[in-house]
């Protein structure tokens, strides 16, 4: 079975996942904005998810992580607990 792991971060409005994406494009680091900015509890770990199948996490988030790009930040992405920037960083 496919594996991945990635990171996210999760906020409560587009317009902050937006402008946090900026950051992260423009030099940021993911996991120091994801410890300061997430409100899901993988923040504390810069938004590391670990390792997981398709069909682990909820069906907007998987497909993204199991069709996107290594390493680039995707999002915003909306789910039912807000909106998200994915980074995969790797799937086997």
């Amino acid at each position: 079975m496919v594996q991945a792991t990635a990171r996210h971060l999760l906020v409560s409005t587009q317009d902050q996942c937006e402008s946090l994406k900026q950051q992260i494009e423009a030099g940021a680091d993911f996991a120091e904005i994801a410890k300061a900015n997430s409100s899901c509890p993988s923040g504390a770990q810069g938004g590391d998810l670990g390792s997981f199948g398709p069909g682990m996490m909820v069906k907007e988030f998987d497909e993204v992580v199991f069709s996107a790009p290594l390493n680039t930040v995707q999002g915003p992405v909306k789910t039912q607990f807000g909106f998200h920037l994915l980074e995969v960083t790797s799937r086997s």
